[in-house]
């Protein structure tokens, strides 16, 4: 016959016993729970992950959108000079000879309409309203990664514009930088358009090329320099900046005017 002492250790075993299974039970729903909201959130995400993909605008639906011609110009802040807002529908195709003449020599551009239809637009309309006429050069850098001579601000300090901004047209056909860090060679000769750090900031500004020069890919390339002006930036290049902005950057030694933007068609 089992002690009064035996009889009390079994029943404690046995209750152990019970309170590990209800336990053990308690984990196994709670896990179930959990798996289960898991599944759920899941199951709503790929849900919506298949309304996106299903109702998204395809590539090629898009296309059509870009193909319209419209270009979005908005408004913002004060115009350095007054001028209309450029047409909102470019031609797209073909390309537009501007000539700068300046005070150190004429410098013919050519502008490709098809590789940035928005802002060769922009360039010719403001060119054709006297934009550009009477306008220093404001800027010239010098140093090592970025050789390129700043225009296209009447005030000529930098921060005016147009009145208005667009988003950019980043060129597609850069190839990557011999400096690395992910930036493109902006080579000799291409005319960009200057912006801000934020995006679609394209206003009035632009800058000459007169080296190669290794950039982000988020300046607007419009055209290319002629041979005659590249001899007209070697020029204003050879005599330097003072530095006014730091070492290889300022305005240039030998002052630049745009005396007349003349647009040839």
């Amino acid at each position: 016959m089992p002690t009064n002492e035996q009889r009390r250790k079994a029943a404690k075993r046995k209750l152990e016993r019970q309170i590990e299974r209800r336990a053990e039970r308690a984990r196994r729903r709670r896990q179930r729970l959990t798996i289960g909201a898991v599944v759920a959130v899941v199951v709503v995400i790929a849900a919506a992950v298949g309304i996106y993909l299903a109702t998204r605008p395809s590539t090629s639906e898009a296309a059509p959108a870009a193909a319209s011609g419209a270009c979005q110009y908005v408004p913002d802040g004060q115009a350095s000079r007054p001028v209309q807002s450029p047409d909102a529908n470019p031609a797209r195709t073909g390309t537009v000879n501007v000539t700068l003449q300046t005070s150190q020599g004429p410098i013919p551009l050519t502008l490709d309409r098809a590789q940035a239809p928005c802002a060769v637009n922009a360039v010719t309309s403001l060119a054709q309203q006297g934009f550009y006429n009477g306008t220093p050069c404001h800027r010239l850098t010098t140093g090592e990664g970025l050789k390129v001579l700043q225009c296209g601000d009447p005030t000529g300090s930098g921060s005016g514009g147009p009145g208005f901004r667009y988003a950019e047209e980043p060129p597609t056909n850069l190839a990557p930088s011999p400096q690395g860090q992910g930036a493109s060679d902006y080579s000799r000769g291409l005319v960009a358009m200057a912006k801000t750090s934020q995006p679609d900031t394209t206003g009035s500004q632009f800058f000459l090329v007169y080296a190669d020069s290794a950039l982000p890919l988020q300046y607007t390339v419009v055209g290319r320099i002629s041979t005659a002006g590249l001899a007209v930036l070697d020029k204003v290049a050879a005599a330097g900046s003072d530095n006014s902005n730091g070492d290889g950057d300022g305005k240039p030694k030998l002052p630049v005017q745009i005396t007349q933007a003349q647009v040839q068609g």
